[in-house]
Protein backbone atom coordinates (compact mmCIF):
# COMPACT_ATOMS: atom_id res chain seq x y z
CA UNK A 1 0.00 0.00 0.00
CA UNK A 2 1.86 3.36 -1.03
CA UNK A 3 1.97 5.86 1.41
CA UNK A 4 -1.12 8.38 1.75
CA UNK A 5 -0.53 11.56 3.40
CA UNK A 6 -3.02 12.53 5.12
CA UNK A 7 -2.50 16.32 5.38
CA UNK A 8 -2.10 16.63 2.00
CA UNK A 9 -5.29 18.71 0.71
CA UNK A 10 -3.60 21.23 3.67
CA UNK A 11 -0.25 21.28 2.23
CA UNK A 12 -1.45 21.70 -1.22
CA UNK A 13 -3.43 24.39 -0.44
CA UNK A 14 -0.96 26.16 1.21
CA UNK A 15 1.19 25.55 -1.70
CA UNK A 16 -1.78 27.37 -3.90
CA UNK A 17 -1.93 30.29 -1.26
CA UNK A 18 2.02 30.49 -1.23
CA UNK A 19 1.92 30.70 -5.13
CA UNK A 20 -0.73 33.40 -5.35
CA UNK A 21 1.44 35.26 -2.73
CA UNK A 22 4.43 35.13 -5.18
CA UNK A 23 2.50 36.58 -7.63
CA UNK A 24 1.63 39.20 -5.78
CA UNK A 25 5.43 39.82 -4.74
CA UNK A 26 6.08 40.08 -8.22
CA UNK A 27 3.42 42.35 -9.46
CA UNK A 28 4.72 44.79 -6.27
CA UNK A 29 8.08 43.96 -7.57
CA UNK A 30 7.08 45.26 -11.36
CA UNK A 31 5.16 48.33 -9.45
CA UNK A 32 8.02 49.54 -7.33
CA UNK A 33 10.45 48.84 -11.20
CA UNK A 34 7.69 50.69 -13.31
CA UNK A 35 7.81 53.53 -10.64
CA UNK A 36 11.90 53.57 -10.54
CA UNK A 37 10.91 53.89 -13.85
CA UNK A 38 9.38 56.68 -13.91
CA UNK A 39 11.54 58.52 -11.26
CA UNK A 40 14.99 57.85 -13.39
CA UNK A 41 12.55 59.21 -16.59
CA UNK A 42 11.67 62.50 -14.03
CA UNK A 43 15.63 62.30 -13.49
CA UNK A 44 16.58 63.11 -17.34
CA UNK A 45 13.83 65.13 -18.60
CA UNK A 46 15.34 67.59 -15.46
CA UNK A 47 18.64 67.30 -16.73
CA UNK A 48 17.61 67.90 -20.30
CA UNK A 49 15.65 70.96 -19.31
CA UNK A 50 18.44 72.48 -17.34
CA UNK A 51 20.87 71.96 -20.90
CA UNK A 52 17.97 73.40 -22.96
CA UNK A 53 17.63 76.22 -20.39
CA UNK A 54 20.77 77.36 -20.61
CA UNK A 55 20.96 77.34 -24.52
CA UNK A 56 17.65 79.09 -24.59
CA UNK A 57 17.02 82.79 -25.06
CA UNK A 58 16.64 84.34 -21.41
CA UNK A 59 13.18 85.61 -21.65
CA UNK A 60 12.14 81.80 -21.46
CA UNK A 61 14.18 81.77 -18.24
CA UNK A 62 10.89 81.94 -16.29
CA UNK A 63 8.81 79.17 -18.52
CA UNK A 64 11.71 76.76 -17.60
CA UNK A 65 12.29 77.70 -13.99
CA UNK A 66 7.97 76.98 -13.98
CA UNK A 67 8.53 73.87 -15.58
CA UNK A 68 11.90 72.72 -13.74
CA UNK A 69 9.45 73.32 -10.34
CA UNK A 70 6.63 71.02 -12.17
CA UNK A 71 9.28 68.04 -12.57
CA UNK A 72 11.01 68.48 -9.10
CA UNK A 73 7.07 67.84 -7.43
CA UNK A 74 6.58 65.50 -10.15
CA UNK A 75 9.90 63.80 -8.64
CA UNK A 76 8.91 63.95 -4.89
CA UNK A 77 5.44 62.53 -5.69
CA UNK A 78 7.24 59.71 -7.89
CA UNK A 79 9.49 58.91 -4.62
CA UNK A 80 6.11 58.75 -2.09
CA UNK A 81 5.00 56.81 -4.51
CA UNK A 82 7.84 54.91 -4.65
CA UNK A 83 8.19 54.94 -1.06
CA UNK A 84 4.57 53.48 -0.45
CA UNK A 85 5.08 50.88 -3.25
CA UNK A 86 8.27 49.45 -1.56
CA UNK A 87 6.31 49.12 2.06
CA UNK A 88 3.56 47.39 0.00
CA UNK A 89 6.03 45.25 -1.14
CA UNK A 90 7.68 44.33 1.71
CA UNK A 91 4.57 43.06 2.95
CA UNK A 92 3.76 41.14 0.65
CA UNK A 93 7.72 39.37 1.06
CA UNK A 94 6.54 39.18 4.88
CA UNK A 95 3.58 37.27 4.03
CA UNK A 96 5.31 35.22 1.39
CA UNK A 97 7.61 34.37 4.15
CA UNK A 98 4.94 33.49 6.39
CA UNK A 99 3.07 31.32 3.84
CA UNK A 100 6.73 29.37 3.22
CA UNK A 101 7.28 28.82 6.46
CA UNK A 102 4.14 27.37 6.79
CA UNK A 103 4.46 25.18 4.16
CA UNK A 104 7.94 23.66 4.95
CA UNK A 105 6.06 22.94 8.58
CA UNK A 106 3.86 20.86 6.70
CA UNK A 107 6.56 19.15 4.15
CA UNK A 108 8.76 18.63 7.06
CA UNK A 109 5.58 16.87 8.66
CA UNK A 110 5.22 14.87 6.06
CA UNK A 111 8.20 13.33 5.23
CA UNK A 112 8.81 12.70 9.13
CA UNK A 113 5.60 11.03 8.23
CA UNK A 114 6.78 8.97 5.45
CA UNK A 115 10.19 7.72 7.19
CA UNK A 116 7.67 6.49 10.25
CA UNK A 117 5.95 4.67 7.11
CA UNK A 118 8.68 3.94 6.00
CA UNK A 119 9.86 1.97 9.00
CA UNK A 120 6.68 0.33 9.84
CA UNK A 121 6.62 -1.25 6.27
CA UNK A 122 10.01 -2.59 6.92
CA UNK A 123 8.79 -3.73 10.49
CA UNK A 124 6.18 -5.50 9.23
CA UNK A 125 8.07 -6.99 6.28
CA UNK A 126 10.55 -8.28 8.62
CA UNK A 127 7.86 -9.83 10.43
CA UNK A 128 6.32 -11.35 7.70
CA UNK A 129 9.93 -12.99 6.81
CA UNK A 130 10.75 -14.18 10.10
CA UNK A 131 7.25 -15.85 10.29
CA UNK A 132 7.97 -17.20 6.62
CA UNK A 133 11.48 -18.33 7.96
CA UNK A 134 10.13 -20.23 10.66
CA UNK A 135 7.02 -22.14 8.84
CA UNK A 136 10.00 -22.81 6.13
CA UNK A 137 12.58 -24.04 9.22
CA UNK A 138 9.65 -26.47 10.84
CA UNK A 139 8.58 -27.97 7.43
CA UNK A 140 12.24 -28.46 6.87
CA UNK A 141 12.57 -30.10 9.90
CA UNK A 142 9.33 -32.28 9.77
CA UNK A 143 10.68 -33.51 7.01
CA UNK A 144 14.11 -34.47 8.00
CA UNK A 145 12.23 -36.03 10.75
CA UNK A 146 10.06 -38.49 8.76
CA UNK A 147 13.16 -39.06 6.23
CA UNK A 148 15.06 -40.19 9.63
CA UNK A 149 12.14 -42.67 10.64
CA UNK A 150 12.24 -43.96 6.94
CA UNK A 151 16.03 -44.57 7.34
CA UNK A 152 15.58 -46.35 10.71
CA UNK A 153 12.17 -48.05 9.31
CA UNK A 154 14.54 -49.31 6.12
CA UNK A 155 17.94 -49.83 8.46
CA UNK A 156 15.58 -51.97 11.10
CA UNK A 157 14.34 -53.78 7.55
CA UNK A 158 17.48 -54.38 6.42
CA UNK A 159 19.31 -55.54 10.03
CA UNK A 160 19.78 -59.31 9.92
CA UNK A 161 19.03 -59.97 13.68
CA UNK A 162 15.69 -57.99 13.13
CA UNK A 163 14.69 -60.48 10.51
CA UNK A 164 15.50 -63.99 12.94
CA UNK A 165 13.72 -62.22 15.51
CA UNK A 166 10.43 -61.32 12.45
CA UNK A 167 11.36 -65.25 11.50
CA UNK A 168 11.13 -66.97 14.83
CA UNK A 169 8.39 -64.63 15.61
CA UNK A 170 6.69 -66.29 11.99
CA UNK A 171 7.81 -70.02 12.89
CA UNK A 172 6.17 -69.59 16.52
CA UNK A 173 2.83 -68.49 14.74
CA UNK A 174 3.12 -71.22 12.97
CA UNK A 175 3.02 -73.28 15.50
CA UNK A 176 0.80 -72.16 17.49
CA UNK A 177 -1.67 -72.42 14.53
CA UNK A 178 -0.99 -76.17 13.89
Amino acid sequence: MPFRYRLQKILDFRIRKKEEQLQNVRNAQALVLKIEGLIERNNQEIASTRVNMRQADFTMYEAYDNYLKHLYVKGENLEVDRQKAQEALDEEKDKLRELEKAVKVLEKHKEHCKEAYIEEEKKAELKLLSEVAIQKYFAKNKEKQEEEQEEELKMLLQNPLYNEDLNEGKETNEYSNK
